[in-house]
This record gives C-alpha cells, structure tokens and sequence, in this order.
C-alpha cells in the first residue's frame, strides 16, 4: 500500500471504525510475523497482535501524520508490547522455530491457511540458518534483539527504527553497529 492510499485509508476510518478492517487486513500479517519472530511464541504473538490492533483502533483518532507513517507507528505500538511482555516473569521462556515446527506449527490468522502455510515453508527454504541466528540474537541484550529485528527481518530504514523505539537515528545505527558487532563475536 503507497502512503497515499494508507493516509486515505486512516483518514477514512478516523471518520468510520469499520474502514479499520482494511488496514487491519493489510497489516495483520507483518505485524503478526515480526512479534512471532520476537517472542517465539505462538500464543503470546497472537495475544500481543491483537492488543496492538485493538491498541490501534481504540486511539486512531490520535494519530497524526508527523513524519512517521501508519505502518510505524503500529510497529511502535507492538514494539512496546512485546517489551511489556518480556518483562512479566512468567513468560520468559522462548521456544525456538524448530521446536514449533516439531510440535505442528502452523500460522493462524483470518488469512487463508494454506497460503500462510506455502509462504513460512518458502521462507523458511530460503533461510536454512534462521534458526541458528535466531538463537545467537535470542542471547543478545533485548535492546540489539530490537533493531536487529526491526532492521533485518522487517526490512525497515534507520528513520524508521528510530520513530518506532523513539531514538535518535545516530542511537539506532550504534545500537546496530554494536548488534551485529556482537553477533559475530558469538560465531
């Protein structure tokens, strides 16, 4: 979606609460897959997807178009949920993606299934060590694991991660510096 379209999208269900199915359906599926890739949890991704969306709608009528796009700012919004949920002590167990994968994973969402399902096999071919640098940036402080996440797997610019975790971009590029700095060590 160009941000012309997302700005009429916004602006329209800013007047109209159904107009939100629209971009919930467009974004659903990033936001889902970056806070599956940071909690590795299905349940808590699922829980934590929908507390953004709902998060979202309920202040949209905040939102201002100030140099951050929609799309950033729902980032921001799950960004600071999964921060949440990592610092409740009962949920800091992760699960690696092989463990999920041996106990039957499979995405669930309102989008076709087996659409989902042929799109994670696909990705996952494409990635044969994902989990093994999932694991090296599991052990990483929560801080790198951020914008590792944020600059690697959601493919966003440094201008953009610095709006989402409200940094400036100098912060962000040493936090990444520093990141994948930490990630070579560990090989």
């Amino acid at each position: 979606m160009d941000l012309e379209a997302e700005k009429n999208l916004v602006r329209q269900a800013q007047r109209d609460p159904d107009a939100f199915a629209g971009l919930y359906d467009h974004y659903y599926p990033r936001i889902f897959g970056y806070v599956l890739r940071r909690t590795a949890s299905l349940e808590a991704a699922q829980d934590i997807t929908s507390e953004t969306f709902f998060k979202a709608l309920r202040k949209l009528w905040q939102f201002r178009w100030r140099n951050i796009s929609f799309s950033s700012w729902l980032y921001k919004i799950a960004s600071n949920e999964i921060s949440q949920y990592f610092r409740q002590p009962e949920y800091r167990k992760s699960v690696s993606l092989e463990e999920m994968q041996e106990q039957g994973f499979e995405p669930v969402s309102p989008h076709d299934p087996a659409d989902e399902l042929a799109e994670a096999q696909e990705k996952l071919e494409r990635h044969r060590d994902y989990c093994q640098i999932q694991a090296k940036v599991a052990r990483l402080p929560a801080k790198y694991q951020e914008v590792i996440a944020l600059r690697f797997f959601e493919q966003k610019q440094i201008k953009e991660i610095a709006e989402i975790l409200g940094k400036k971009e100098g912060t962000v590029k040493s936090l990444l510096h520093r990141a994948v700095e930490k990630l070579r060590e560990a090989e």
